[in-house]
């Protein structure tokens, strides 16, 4: 008599609208595999725009999901629970990510076009869609097995798509760089995660948080470890320094589209990821991760901006190489506050600030990485001395490219730029971490030497006969986009703070 009772109770209801945005990036991924099979050769490029629709389909039903917190997957009973929440910080990181995917898959289908013989168009656009649809799934997982998955469908992907250029050494290697390190990180995360299970016996992110401060004491050790070493896996995913070493090799070996949607996406995926672990799962370890988070930190950005600052312009692939450097460098900055969470009593303010620098970098380095793509057509081993004289040929472009890394500096006019690293500052300062944001004003005078030197490149005379670049509309379109964007965060920067707020308690 009791089983019918207990199976009706374990019977949910999916609320479809809450998980489409995830969901509609998957289904497009499987018909353009399948259709793949029956588009002729000539016919290919149909796969990028029907991708792109799907993109944008997807980032559009972010709308409707606006007037209110949604869960799905949940637990029945007094111990509610939902593996799945569409709650404002997961619709900001759903913009940021489908975003990004969009922009990155205008730009792949130019670099398809020009790559074709090397680049198989259906599986290419399978493995972005399925990646997207992963970093899409993760900032809605509100329990660790759906963090794990989430983490692995965004990644299992983007292994293939940096070495999916056929015959192409540096590809194959930096795929296999990316892989190891990447396994690494997934299996020291699995087993943090399974002591954690082990000490708590949950897996939901709320009620760990519930459970671990009153672990019993033979457990006590065990939960801890499990604490540190989940931490440490997601330091691999965010490329915090010491687990960054695959981070230049990767960028320059990936199609710079891939190496595009890396930098922006795969770090908001990391980014997410660490936010849930630590401020909502383990906040009673804050103690722990608080000082760790702001020691990698500060040698993060410190080494990826020296490193930034040590390209060659003259060297192969340099103008790749100090994007990626810088990249690190950004996710130095972007740790700051999730550090700062730890120590401070509004640390949904401090996660704001985080989540408001991510969506700045994300507009501007996507910029950045669509006009070193445009250059790249011209000059394949992409120096950063390829870039003199940029105005000379095409000053929009050149206008553009100086804009983007102001901002990364935090320079005017870049004002948005200024304005998240001041947010960033802010939040150190206001945790009690003076000497943090020390360091970030150190690091933020060394990183404007190697921006300013570069922007600087673009209007100085050109050396012999200048380049003329042509600009194909898929890169106009992504040039126009995140020039548009970052033209009008910069007129009111403020309204970033406001659509950062996380709403995650």
């Amino acid at each position: 008599m009791s089983a019918q009772p207990l199976a009706e109770s374990l019977v949910q209801s999916v609320d479809w609208l809450a998980i489409a945005p995830p969901t509609i990036a998957a289904v497009v991924a499987l018909a353009v595999l399948v259709a793949d099979l029956f588009v002729p050769e000539n016919r290919k490029a149909v796969l990028g725009w029907v991708s792109v629709a799907g993109l944008a389909a997807a980032a559009l039903t972010l709308l409707p999901l606006l007037d209110g917190d949604r869960s799905t997957f949940c637990l029945t009973g007094p111990a509610r629970a939902c593996s799945y929440t569409a709650d404002h910080f997961t619709l900001v990181i759903q913009f940021l990510v489908l975003g990004g995917a969009l922009l990155a898959a205008l730009l792949s289908v130019t670099n398809l076009d020009d790559d074709r013989r090397r680049v198989p168009a259906g599986e290419f656009w399978f493995l972005l869609l399925s990646s997207a649809a992963g970093a899409a799934l993760l900032p809605a997982s509100r329990d660790l097995a759906t963090l794990i998955v989430a983490l692995e469908v965004a990644s299992l992907p983007a292994f293939a798509l940096v070495g999916i250029r056929h015959g192409d050494a540096r590809s194959s290697e930096a795929a296999l760089k990316f892989f190891l390190s990447s396994v690494t990180a997934t299996a020291v995360s699995l087993m943090g995660i399974s002591f954690v299970y082990a000490s708590t016996g949950t897996l939901y992110l709320t009620q760990v948080a519930q459970r671990l401060p009153h672990v019993d004491g033979q457990l006590h050790t065990l939960a801890q470890t499990g604490v540190v070493l989940t931490l440490v896996g997601f330091a691999f995913k965010t490329a915090a320094v010491p687990f960054h070493f695959w981070v230049p090799d990767t960028y320059v070996g990936a199609p710079l589209p891939v190496a595009a949607y890396l930098s922006v996406v795969g770090k908001a995926v990391g980014f997410s990821g660490l936010i849930l672990v630590t401020v909502v799962a383990f906040p009673s370890y804050a103690d722990v991760w608080g000082p760790a988070l702001a020691a990698l930190a500060a040698l993060t950005m410190t080494v990826g901006n020296v490193a930034a600052l040590r390209q060659q312009a003259t060297r192969a692939y340099s103008a790749v190489r100090l994007l990626a450097w810088s990249s690190v460098g950004q996710a130095g900055y972007l740790l700051v506050p999730i550090a700062a969470a730890g120590y401070s009593k509004d640390p949904e303010k401090a996660i704001g600030s985080t989540v408001a620098y991510a969506l700045m970098y994300a507009a501007v380095n996507l910029g950045a990485f669509a006009v070193a793509a445009l250059v790249g057509r011209g000059r394949t081993l992409n120096r950063i001395s390829d870039y003199r004289g940029l105005y000379a040929t095409n000053p929009v472009t050149a206008l553009l490219l100086a804009f983007f890394l102001l901002c990364l500096a935090g320079l005017p006019p870049g004002v948005i730029g200024l304005f998240a690293k001041v947010t960033v500052f802010s939040a150190a300062v206001d945790a009690g971490l003076g000497w943090l944001a020390v360091v970030m004003a150190v690091n933020v005078v060394i990183a404007l030497f190697y921006y300013l030197q570069w922007t600087a490149l673009l209007f100085r005379a050109p050396e012999g006969e200048p380049a003329r670049h042509r600009v194909p509309a898929p890169l106009t379109a992504a040039i126009a986009l995140t020039g548009v964007l970052g033209v009008a965060l910069s007129g009111a920067p403020q309204l970033v703070l406001r659509f950062a707020g996380t709403g995650l308690f």
